[in-house]
């Protein structure tokens, strides 16, 4: 397990771990249900959640962050591409819990994540998301991301067509 430094003394950023889940998909269903974050449109279950954290080990890696003791939310590395030219391609994901939100730990989580992937030789991290989530896009442009370009009507959202887009950054 990965521990990393928090610029809040209260908030502890570590690996996840299994025991993790719950918690985890609590706040993924809250991302969910706000439709800020992600096309997916129904909550997850345990066992869906327990694959997805098995494809989750190694170089794409999970980490959370606790705060007193509860979960503020928590960060992942994903597959780009299962293209071998993209190994050193990931694309993120950042989910925190609703009444954590703006406080700081977003940022937090992300300069965690790119620790975690420099040190998995990563040299890129691509994100998606939506163009109306601007609070989204303020973490990441402070933390240096650029954006791409967007998908025009790239899924379907509550029956309607939602673009996408796409930022990037180059770590160092």
């Amino acid at each position: 397990m990965v521990n990393f430094t928090s610029s809040t003394p209260s908030l502890l950023i570590r690996s996840a771990q299994k025991e993790d889940l719950p918690a985890i998909r609590q706040i993924y269903n809250q991302g969910i249900e706000d439709r800020i974050a992600t096309l997916e449109s129904e909550a997850k279950d345990q066992h869906y959640m327990e694959n997805w954290f098995k494809s989750h080990q190694d170089r794409y890696t999970v980490l959370v962050a606790y705060q007193q003791e509860k979960m503020a939310g928590w960060a992942s590395l994903n597959p780009y591409s299962q293209r071998c030219a993209y190994d050193g391609v990931a694309d993120l994901s950042i989910y925190i819990a609703r009444d954590c939100r703006g406080k700081g730990i977003g940022s937090q989580l992300l300069s965690a994540l790119e620790a975690s992937a420099k040190l998995q030789q990563f040299y890129k991290i691509v994100l998606f998301t939506f163009p109306f989530n601007t609070a989204g896009q303020q973490l990441y442009q402070k933390h240096g991301y650029r954006t791409v370009g967007t998908f025009e009507k790239q899924g379907i959202l509550d029956g309607q067509m939602i673009d996408v887009m796409i930022m990037e950054k180059l770590l160092e």
